[in-house]
């Protein structure tokens, strides 16, 4: 059970990192998108890359730190039965929704959006605009990092049920400190 509480806190490391840079990710979306509408309205510059950037970010954002936002159990859910149940049951539902639910969602996400994303690899796909954004592969590549996060934060979610329901307490959850960890 120790090796099952490292494996645990050693997930929620990686995840905790990831959601800690990409979190940077949220100022650069905001900078950009400022001066692409300052850029655009003060001086008459405008460029299709310029609005791609700051999309691509946001995107980004969303997709890399979801792992990081399972770690904080900051997703939404609907407590109208969980939050009466005690640890036990919790970690049955929590056991059951990530086997049964989360899983199998991620394992259909991992073999429909692979295809795609190798593709647009194997060509070097760009966007669809003449000025927009080159290297559209590393777009679609964050869907692959949204899927193996995620996983590994269910992975993690799993050994925290397994620990609760053979009695012994989950590892410390430390990133519920601060806004960021």
């Amino acid at each position: 059970m120790d090796a099952l509480a490292r494996a645990v806190n050693a997930i929620d490391w990686i995840n905790r990192w990831v959601g800690r840079v990409v979190a940077w990710l949220t100022l650069a979306t905001v900078m950009i998108c400022g001066a692409v509408v300052l850029l655009r309205y003060s001086a008459g510059l405008g460029r299709v890359w310029m609005q791609e950037l700051y999309v691509w970010t946001h995107a980004m954002t969303f997709l890399l730190a979801a792992g990081f936002a399972y770690l904080l159990n900051a997703h939404v859910r609907v407590d109208i039965f969980y939050a009466k149940f005690g640890p036990r049951g919790k970690a049955w539902i929590d056991l059951f929704g990530v086997i049964f639910l989360l899983m199998p969602w991620l394992a259909l996400l991992a073999y429909t959006s692979w295809t795609y994303v190798t593709y647009s690899w194997q060509t070097s796909e760009i966007s669809v605009q003449s000025d927009g954004m080159p290297g559209m592969y590393v777009l679609k590549s964050a869907l692959l990092g949204f899927v193996l996060l995620l996983a590994l934060q269910g992975l993690a979610w799993i050994g925290r049920s397994i620990l609760v329901l053979n009695g012994r307490e989950p590892p410390p959850n430390e990133t519920l400190t601060g806004p960021l960890g």
